[in-house]
């Protein structure tokens, strides 16, 4: 296990000159020893090429790699003693399911009995201890994939176990049991693991500490509660939540707000500079308000939605969109009726150039 320091940035052009040359932006960022990271961001936005710099399989353009301190920047996946698990399952079919988690150890020439009692250790993780003498081709989907996984966390002293969107191949209702089953082997095992993925429920029910990512950038790192509460920059707001957060431009004026032409009390406790702004807010903490109430703007509701555990409405505030979580037992407004909306409150959030005013 190891601790990985990054400074860095990537560009597959010779010549970067400006943000878009960039895969990765310049980013200082340290993954702990232990720790398990995710890092979360739609396809294209320097996932991938983060995990394969970590790796040894990229050298970045510019800056270094650590592991523990020690420059590793330009050394192989071999001498960092990296394991990396890809999308789809890479295993031998001709091999045992325990000859194929043997395969590693039996290359660095471990003993036969620690490696026999390594591989029942895994086996008994991913519960696999039954099928250790099948041959892997006889086997589903998913099945390969645990082997997969199993062959890279087998290694007990690994500096790190990358995941690069390992569980898409599996079905979706075994991918909860397989997403379990990581967070438990990581709390047995104390490997330092860093998954990439473009599911938010993955990065947020595996991960201690999930890396938000957008066009090359790390917007943000946090824990769930972080990520959920108290997003630093509107794309965090807007990715993590389903549906996102809510975003409606304001304009501060001494203890005043506006919003779509509605003067509101400035929140207690909060005071913004005279200026424009975005102010965030979840659905979640969106409430109805009885009409003319203090705090509250007037909405045109456009559609309520039954989702079974709840009611989601969505309205219009001026020329943004609101989308409101409400109780399936509630009384909802229906379409084309006024709604009054409670935006203002201790989980609203302010935001100038897309970053949290703190």
């Amino acid at each position: 296990m190891a601790r990985i320091d990054l400074e860095l940035a990537h560009s597959y052009k010779p010549n970067p000159r400006e943000d878009a040359d960039y895969a990765l932006l310049p980013l200082q960022m340290t993954f702990e020893d232990g720790g398990a990271y995710a890092l979360l961001g739609p396809s294209g936005c320097g996932k991938t090429t983060m995990l394969n710099v970590i790796s040894g399989l990229l050298a970045p353009s510019q800056g270094t790699v650590k592991f523990d301190g020690r420059d590793m920047t330009h050394a192989t996946p071999q001498e960092r003693n990296i394991a990396q698990v890809f999308q789809f399952p890479v295993i031998y079919d001709t091999m045992t399911v325990a000859e194929n988690l043997a395969f590693p150890l039996r290359n660095r020439k471990m003993p036969e009995d620690q490696i026999k009692k390594r591989v029942g250790q895994i086996a008994e993780m991913l519960e696999m201890s039954g099928q250790l003498n099948q041959r892997a081709a006889g086997l589903a989907a998913d099945a390969k994939q645990k082997i997969s996984l199993g062959r890279g966390l087998v290694r007990p002293d690994v500096s790190a176990v990358l995941f690069d969107e390992p569980l898409t191949v599996i079905d979706p209702h075994l991918k909860w049991q397989l997403r379990r089953k990581l967070k438990q082997i990581h709390h047995e095992l104390k490997l330092t693991l860093i998954y990439v993925t473009h599911d938010q429920v993955e990065a947020l029910t595996f991960a201690q500490q999930v890396v938000v990512m957008t066009r090359g950038r790390a917007v943000q790192i946090g824990s769930a509660d972080a990520l959920f509460e108290r997003p630093q920059h509107t794309f965090v707001g807007h990715f993590i939540g389903s549906p996102g957060m809510n975003f409606l431009s304001a304009r501060a004026t001494g203890d005043a707000l506006d919003i779509a032409g509605h003067t509101l009390a400035m929140p207690a406790g909060r005071e913004l500079p005279a200026g424009d702004y975005k102010l965030g807010i979840r659905p979640e903490y969106v409430t109805l308000a009885a009409a003319g109430a203090a705090g509250a703007v007037p909405a045109s509701v456009v559609r309520v939605q039954d989702i079974g555990t709840h009611l989601m409405l969505t309205a219009t505030v001026g020329e943004g969109a609101v989308k409101v979580r409400l109780h399936s037992g509630v009384t909802a407004p229906q379409a084309g009726d006024t709604a009054w909306l409670q935006l203002l409150g201790a989980h609203t959030c302010f935001y100038k150039n897309e970053e949290l005013i703190a």
